[in-house]
């Protein structure tokens, strides 16, 4: 049998043991299709803990595209006290979406939502900084669409408009556009926070929807309790491990980390990478 090169088993190693994908069941062929569980949860008689037990479930049971499954690397690097680091975290390329790559719908939920995902897919929501990586890195730069504020902005009306206007961008872009190719500019990020303790009321922390400039329209925000999401709201997951200058570690070590948070995080330690759920 005719031996491989030796450097291309060790890339072949590499690649393997460090790619990484969203751990999910595998989606039912009758599972509702994006579509289809819009106009389920846009009845007006559904209050907001009943949709959410709803998307919760259709996410637990693997109702997602297949494309947002493979993860995609970010490579960060940093000199920290004269040392070189290079880390590599692993993003879903796209928000969360329910349905089939044909027909999928992007899926604002609340933080205790979003906590939940993660908690169920190994994965962390991120963090400013990572927020801002992502957009740097992204092959996909759309330019933020808002709609204009009002009371409806939390309704699935709303988000299936907003949904609407993002598909639109993709499918101009033609075949500069693959499903699967890191994508950013078209929704807020719900992100992990010093902000989200502390106060009076839980709060939910949002950040991002970069301008083709690389400018935020949003700020750091906690103004808004934990109940609220509206139409620009997107959950990105993070997995729940990187690889630091090639070691696995675990990203919630690295942010309660005293000099090793600067990769992650510029508001400094964030000892809570998580939402309160109840």
């Amino acid at each position: 049998m005719k031996k491989l090169p030796l450097l291309l088993i060790c890339l072949s190693v590499g690649l393997s043991t460090f790619a990484q994908e969203l751990k999910l069941k595998k989606r039912k062929a009758d599972a509702l299709t994006g579509s289809q569980f819009s106009t389920v949860i846009a009845d007006t008689a559904l209050s907001l803990s009943a949709r959410e037990e709803m998307i919760w479930r259709e996410v637990k049971n693997g109702n997602t595209p297949s494309f947002l499954r493979k993860l995609s690397a970010i490579e960060i690097n940093k000199v920290i006290n004269t040392k070189n680091y290079k880390l590599i975290i692993y993003t879903t390329p796209d928000y969360l979406s329910i349905g089939t790559d044909t027909d999928y719908f992007y899926m604002p939920t609340t933080p205790m939502l979003a906590q939940r995902i993660a908690n169920l897919t190994h994965t962390l929501l991120p963090t400013k900084s990572m927020v801002d990586e992502i957009y740097r890195q992204a092959i996909i730069k759309l330019e933020p669409q808002p709609i204009p504020p009002t009371k409806a902005m939390t309704t699935v009306p709303v988000f299936r408009t907003h949904h609407e206007i993002v598909l639109k961008q993709l499918q101009a872009l033609g075949n500069n556009y693959k499903q699967g190719n890191l994508t950013a500019g078209n929704k807020k990020d719900i992100i992990i926070s010093n902000k989200i303790y502390g106060q009076a009321t839980p709060r939910v922390v949002i950040y991002g929807w970069h301008k083709l400039d690389g400018k935020a329209i949003q700020p750091v925000y906690n103004k808004h309790t934990n109940t609220w999401a509206d139409y620009s709201h997107g959950v990105r997951l993070i997995s729940e491990f990187g690889y630091l200058n090639g070691k696995k570690v675990k990203l919630a070590d690295l942010l309660k980390d005293p000099s090793l948070h600067e990769l992650l995080s510029d508001e400094g330690i964030i000892m809570e990478a998580k939402y309160p759920i109840d």
